[in-house]
């Protein structure tokens, strides 16, 4: 099959060529080898036994490869991030190496950050413009810019098939499955990751299926900000004899480190008027279908309505897993833009905005979620909030929901179904 563009390709594109080396980092069964294929001469797989006893033994051995070179699962071996950061000591170059790992290194793998040598790029599962779903209308390039430019197109997406695609997955090689193959290997992932990929991380787990608890609670509260002592709890119902916060602690850390975990971090404004904002994430996984499968919802189920939400957010699990899907075709776009993304909660809970999109000046675009076709005065009440305290600072203001067409409205917040997104 003929290579489907990702967005992060205009990154590298645009970086590789000015920097020498750059990491890729994301779950497994995103992407990354095959995109950062694309970008290369060279190619070291280090899941490969042979290759990795022969860089065990001479980590410097990587080096004899063609450049462009890809050290692939970079982290089986940590010592090669040290020897490519020598390299690039010595000769700067741009375009001699990219290495893609599904995990991060335990401290102290590598002797040095990287930091100044190896950039570092977060990639994530297929947005619905990378999966082709839609053909896209709205450009977040244009929004980040401020120039509020009209808005246009029809998305003959509707609700069915939003939902077919959160439990379809935006990981490319599971896309052709049929729903059973699909369900087994999502099911085979996430159990690999606890048997398996989590040790390889140096993590000890005594309890797999306390673990996997853990994550279908975390499931539960995606797109809310429950305390990790509550997702504690809801995995332990009815038990006397909990694992310690430590325990907890450690599963959080194991399951970032592989990626797994995407929280969006609460956005902390600079030089603005808001004051008692709550500092605590929103809980997402890396892909919503993750979170689906965990929670055992088909899209029969979830249009049923099924599944009970976890914390202090109103809405269905539906709701909650449309608003995931909306955030990962969020942040891939925003890292291309070099905008970061938060979210902001007040600390009482009477104003929220899903997400925070913030450029490198601080102008902020601020985008709600809705699963609903129309939009009323009700859904923009926050955004409006939002705008009468940041004033020109808000570069933007724009729902995204699941109706047929993108426009403005009168007050000029932009209303843009999901499937129109894209850079």
């Amino acid at each position: 099959m003929a290579y489907a563009r990702r967005i992060i390709d205009d990154e590298l594109d645009d970086l590789f060529g000015q920097l020498a080396a750059i990491a890729l980092d994301g779950p497994k069964a995103v992407g990354k080898t095959t995109t950062a294929e694309q970008h290369v001469a060279g190619l070291l797989k280090l899941d490969s036994k042979t290759n990795r006893e022969a860089v065990q033994a001479d980590p410097a051995v990587a080096l004899r490869r063609l450049r462009p070179l890809l050290i692939d699962e970079w982290q089986k071996v940590p010592e090669v991030w040290d020897v490519v950061r020598r390299a690039v000591d010595e000769d700067s170059s741009a375009g001699q190496f990219l290495l893609a790992g599904s995990a991060s290194p335990a401290e102290g793998a590598t002797a040095h950050s990287g930091a100044g040598r190896i950039g570092r790029l977060r990639m994530r599962p297929m947005t619905l413009s990378e999966r082709q779903v839609c053909s896209p209308t709205v450009s977040f390039s244009e929004l980040l810019a401020g120039r509020r430019p009209p808005l246009s197109g029809e998305c003959e997406l509707g609700l069915a098939d939003y939902v077919e695609e959160i439990v379809r997955s935006g990981f490319p090689g599971m896309r052709h499955l049929t729903a059973r193959a699909l369900r087994f290997q999502l099911d085979s992932y996430l159990r690999n990751a606890v048997d398996r990929d989590v040790v390889e991380t140096g993590h000890v787990v005594r309890r797999p299926e306390s673990m996997l608890a853990w994550l279908r609670a975390y499931a539960a509260a995606t797109a809310s900000t429950t305390s990790y002592s509550n997702l504690l709890d809801a995995a332990t119902p009815g038990q006397s004899d909990k694992p310690s916060r430590a325990t907890s602690v450690a599963y959080r850390e194991a399951l970032t480190q592989l990626w797994l975990l995407d929280p969006v971090p609460a956005w902390t404004p600079t030089g603005h008027p808001l004051s008692r904002l709550a500092q605590t994430p929103k809980h997402h996984l890396a892909d919503p279908a993750l979170a689906a499968r965990l929670l055992g919802l088909s899209v029969d189920a979830l249009l049923d309505g099924d599944g009970q939400p976890l914390g202090p957010q109103e809405g269905t699990m539906l709701g909650r897993l449309f608003e995931s899907l909306a955030t990962l075709c969020v942040r891939v776009p925003a890292q291309a833009a070099d905008a970061t993304v938060g979210h902001l909660r007040t600390r009482n809970g009477d104003h929220e905005v899903d997400l925070v999109l913030v450029r490198d000046d601080g102008k902020v675009l601020a985008v709600e979620v809705k699963l609903a076709t129309t939009v009323s005065d009700g859904d923009v009440k926050h955004l409006r909030w939002l705008a009468d305290r940041l004033g020109d600072d808000l570069l933007d203001a724009v729902v995204v929901n699941t109706g047929p067409t993108a426009y403005r409205r009168s007050d000029g917040i932009g209303v843009v179904p999901l499937g129109l997104l894209a850079l």
